[in-house]
C-alpha cells in the first residue's frame, strides 16, 4: 500500500492523541487498529510494512494508515513519536495521500499542531480534534499532485493567489503580483492562464464579486464598508461591478432577490 484515500471535509473524531513508546519491549510489533486511521510523526528510524508494503521511516517522515490495515514495525532500539488515532468522515471528495512521505519545512509546524493536541487532549477533546484536522490537511499539501488529484499547481501561481486572497481589498495590479512571485508580467499571465483559465484580472474581479456577495447576504455591514472591503471603494464602480459580475445591484443581492 503506497497511497490511502481520506475524507477531510469535516472534523475528525480523535480516538487518542499521544506520544508512542516502542522498542524496549522487543524490536517488532505487528497490529493493525481495525475502526481507526493511525496518524504517527517519526523521530527515529525503522522498518515500517503496511498491508505488504516496505517504508523506510526516518525522521521527520509521517505515516497515515486506514481502519483495519495490518502495520509491521521494526525497530532499531528505543523509538518515540507523535501518534493520533482517529475516524474520518465521508464527506466531500477523497483525496489520495501518501502512506508515509517526508514533512519537509512543514516538520516544525505539523509537530507543533500534534503537541498542542496532546496538550488539549483529554480535556478539551474538540481542540485536539481541530488541533488534528489542521495537521491532516497540512499532511494532505505536503504533495500536492497526490492531493489535488491532478497536475500540482506552479509555485509562481501558488504564490500569486495567496497574494490575491491577502490584498483583495487593496489596489493590485499584475505587474506587482508579478513582481511578488519573482517573474515577469508575460510569464505570469501564461501560467495563471495555464493553470486556472482565467486571465489574473478576471480572476481577481470574480474573488472580489464573490467577496462582496458574501459580505451582502451574510453580514450587516454597510454597502460603502462592503465596497471598499473588497477594493473597489468608488459606489458607483461598485453598482457596476455588482450589476455585472452578480447580475443585480448591491441592495438587491443584499435583499437575496437575485437567483444567483
Amino acid at each position: 500500500m503506497d497511497t490511502v484515500r481520506a475524507h477531510l471535509d469535516e472534523p475528525p473524531e480523535v480516538a487518542a492523541v499521544g506520544i508512542g513508546v516502542h522498542g524496549p519491549a522487543g524490536h517488532v510489533d505487528v497490529f493493525s487498529l481495525p475502526d481507526l486511521w493511525q496518524l504517527h510523526l517519526y523521530t527515529y528510524e525503522a522498518d515500517l510494512t503496511v498491508n505488504g508494503t516496505a517504508h523506510a521511516i526516518r525522521p521527520g517522515r509521517l505515516s497515515l494508515v486506514p481502519p483495519g490495515t495490518t502495520v509491521r514495525y521494526r525497530y532499531r532500539g528505543r523509538s518515540e513519536h507523535l501518534y493520533a488515532h482517529l475516524r474520518l468522515g465521508s464527506s466531500g471528495p477523497p483525496l489520495s495521500i501518501p502512506v508515509i512521505q517526508d514533512t519537509g519545512a512543514d516538520l516544525s509546524p505539523l509537530t507543533m499542531q500534534l503537541r498542542q493536541a496532546l496538550s488539549a487532549w483529554p480535556h478539551s477533546p474538540r481542540r485536539a480534534s481541530a488541533e488534528v484536522w489542521a495537521a491532516l490537511w497540512r499532511v494532505a499539501q505536503l504533495d500536492p499532485p497526490h492531493a489535488r488529484g491532478a497536475a500540482a499547481v506552479h509555485p509562481v501561481v501558488t504564490a500569486a493567489l495567496a497574494l490575491i486572497e491577502e490584498r483583495l481589498a487593496e489596489p493590485l495590479t499584475v505587474a506587482e503580483i508579478a513582481k511578488a512571485a519573482g517573474v515577469s508580467h508575460n510569464h505570469l499571465t501564461r501560467l495563471f492562464r495555464a493553470a486556472t483559465g482565467q486571465t489574473v484580472v478576471g480572476y481577481i474581479r470574480a474573488r472580489r464579486m464573490a467577496r462582496a456577495r458574501h459580505f451582502l447576504q451574510a453580514t450587516t455591514l454597510s454597502i460603502p464598508a462592503i465596497a471598499a472591503s473588497v477594493g473597489i471603494p468608488d459606489l458607483q464602480a461598485f453598482n457596476k461591478s455588482c450589476r455585472r459580475e452578480l447580475g443585480a445591484s448591491p441592495r438587491v443581492v443584499r435583499g437575496g432577490i437575485d437567483k444567483l
